[in-house]
């Protein structure tokens, strides 16, 4: 299993973009020296700095005709990577 699921491709994300800092959503059991290591070898750029977090699940209720649905969403693992200087990321080149 791939230890980098997808990249974050939010307004405040790719606002941070400019300045070197890139999102990725990651597998839950990933460290930050595997997740540097993978963004390394993927995108070939060096890391300087990564961040995690585990963003909750949320709780959502859907109306139906007769009645209502309630469900939660699954909660995931991001992480924000800083590369060094000079360095890019580019996500849009193979489209």
């Amino acid at each position: 299993m791939s230890i980098l699921k997808k990249p974050l491709i939010t307004e405040k994300v790719s606002a941070q973009n400019e300045g070197g800092v890139y999102g990725f959503v990651v597998d839950k059991n990933a460290n930050k020296v595997a997740i540097k290591q993978a963004v390394e070898k993927m995108y070939g750029v060096n890391v300087e700095e990564v961040r995690t977090m585990i963003a909750p699940g949320k709780k959502k209720t859907r109306y139906s005709k007769g009645s209502f649905l309630s469900g939660k969403t699954s909660s995931f693992k991001k992480a924000i990577v800083k590369v060094k200087d000079g360095e890019i990321i580019d996500f849009y080149g193979n489209l």
